[in-house]
Formats: C-alpha cells, sequence, structure tokens
C-alpha cells in the first residue's frame, strides 16, 4: 500500500511563536519555559512549564477544530470519569497567527501506542465506562464532522482504493469483513457525542492504567460505532468482549459497524503514515486485529 507523508503546515509555528503569543496575550504564563511535544497533522504542540500544553493549529482546517474543544470541551468534563484536556486559556488571533489556540492542562502519562496498560481487563473496562458517559445526546448546535460519525456509505469509496492495494489474501478477507459492516443496519438513535478521533496516540496510561483522554479536535456527534473501533486498536478478543460490556449500549448491529469503522480508520491509518511510524504501526496492528 502507497503510505503518503502528512500535510505541510499552512502557517510557520516554533516555539518562537508561541512565545510571542504568550507576551501579547498571557504574559503570566510567558516566563515559563516553551520546548515543542508534538508536531502533527494539525497541531503544534508545546510543554508550557510543568503543568500546560500550547496547542496551536497548524492548518485552516485544523482552526476549526480547535474552536470545538474551545466550546465544547469544558461543558463535557465534568460528567467524564477520565481527565480531559479542557482549555485553561484560549488565545486570540492576531496579525502574526491567524487563528485561535488554546493553554490546556499537562495530563502526565505516556500514550498508549507506546506504553500498554499492565492490565487489558481492567483497561477495557476503564475506556468502556469512559465512552458509555461520554457518548450521551448531542445538542442541536454539536460539531457535525463528514468523516466520522457518518453512515459507512460514506467511507466505502476510500476503503474500496485502498482495498485494491492490499496483497490478494488479505484482500479476500478484509472485504468480508467490510460487506458485513456494510450490510449491518445504520444507526437510528439519536446524535451522539463522539470523541471522533479515539486511538491509541490520544489514550494515556499512567502507572500501568488509562489515565486520560486527549486530543478532541475531531469531537463531533452521530453513530457510536466510530469511537467503539479503539477495541480492535488496543484489545485482543477477550478483552474486546470486557470492553463492550463495560460499554453496555453496543447491539450486534453496531459492533459490526465498529468492526467496519476500526477497517476504515486503518486502511487510512496506513495510507498516510510515511513519516509517522506510530501511525502506521497502530494502523498494522489495528487491520490484523480486524481481519482475525
Amino acid at each position: 500500500m502507497t503510505a503518503h507523508r502528512m500535510p505541510a503546515a499552512e502557517v510557520p509555528v516554533s516555539v518562537e511563536l508561541v512565545r510571542r503569543l504568550l507576551e501579547q496575550q498571557h504574559p503570566d504564563l510567558a516566563d515559563l519555559p516553551v520546548e515543542v511535544l508534538a508536531n502533527g497533522w494539525d497541531n503544534l504542540v508545546c510543554r508550557l512549564g510543568e503543568e500546560f500544553l500550547v496547542r496551536l493549529p497548524r492548518r485552516t482546517v485544523a482552526a476549526a477544530l480547535v474552536a470545538h474543544e474551545q466550546r465544547w470541551l469544558p461543558e463535557l468534563a465534568g460528567r467524564l470519569p477520565l481527565p480531559v484536556p479542557a482549555p485553561v486559556r484560549v488565545g486570540r488571533p492576531t496579525t502574526q497567527f491567524p487563528w485561535s489556540w488554546s493553554v490546556v492542562p499537562f495530563l502526565p502519562g505516556r500514550i498508549a501506542a507506546r506504553s500498554e496498560p499492565d492490565d487489558l481487563r481492567s483497561a477495557a473496562a476503564t475506556l468502556g465506562g469512559f465512552l458509555n458517559a461520554l457518548h450521551a445526546p448531542a445538542p442541536p448546535a454539536a460539531p457535525v464532522n463528514p468523516f466520522r460519525g457518518i453512515p459507512l456509505t460514506g467511507r466505502a469509496e476510500g476503503v474500496r482504493t485502498a482495498l485494491a492495494h492490499l496483497e490478494p489474501a488479505d484482500r479476500a478477507v478484509a472485504r468480508r469483513v467490510w460487506a458485513a459492516a456494510a450490510a449491518a443496519p445504520a444507526w437510528g438513535g439519536p446524535p451522539l457525542w463522539l470523541h471522533g478521533d479515539l486511538h491509541p496516540a490520544n489514550i494515556l496510561v499512567d502507572r500501568g492504567r488509562i489515565s486520560a483522554v486527549i486530543d478532541f479536535g475531531d469531537l463531533t456527534s452521530g453513530d457510536p460505532a466510530t469511537d467503539l473501533s479503539v477495541a480492535w486498536m488496543l484489545f485482543p478478543a477477550e478483552q474486546r468482549a470486557v470492553f463492550r460490556h463495560a460499554y453496555g449500549g453496543a447491539d450486534d448491529a453496531t459492533w459490526e459497524r465498529a468492526r467496519g469503522w476500526a477497517l476504515v480508520l486503518s486502511l487510512v491509518f496506513l495510507t498516510h503514515s510515511a513519516d509517522n511510524p506510530l501511525m502506521r504501526g497502530i494502523g498494522e496492528r489495528t487491520f490484523r486485529a480486524v481481519l482475525t
């Protein structure tokens, strides 16, 4: 499968820019040390002292996602059983930087993609319970993502294109998985709040336990199967059953669609990981879990 590089930044983002913005808008934080923590598809993330992170969007599309976090995450955080990075300060656009940006709390831990939980059964119960709390009916004003939380038919073209590049044996199995997921009844309930981008690089593990869920830029509303796909990204079959039980609301159709979403996202990760071995590893693991 051909892998593509991540999108280029549309504006220059740097530690120096972060310092200038802090000096102008949050001078009480400007003397704290700043260092780059991650420079990803959508955001530059910098550590700010011991307690905070700064998130600056790199692309126009990401700027809208930051706005969603700023608007909705403080409202959702209070009813979730795990910490989430609800913004504690908001930065305004300036002549130097065209978009809003955020200061969020630093949450300790390493991403699950690099630090697997000690007890997968306990971790499955924790994550299932978190999604049970998150997946409440969303208000009409909630964000709608054109790529996540939608009916699987909306991802069919991308799946067919990606499957064409697989080895024949994998392609045959993946097509059967996709056909079963696509044939499952669509979500018939109200649009639910979704994380929208829940994978092992957006889950923190501290002292062997899942400790936080981060990066809500794709926060949206829709079919919960999108988020439930994380079960194939993190857990073997036995622990997936624990996850499903802890979640409590996944009927057979939803679970089938969740497996379909795991296939969709594994193919996305594999296709767009030429310069991101971490996401390629997540894609490979998820793809193999879906096919077994």
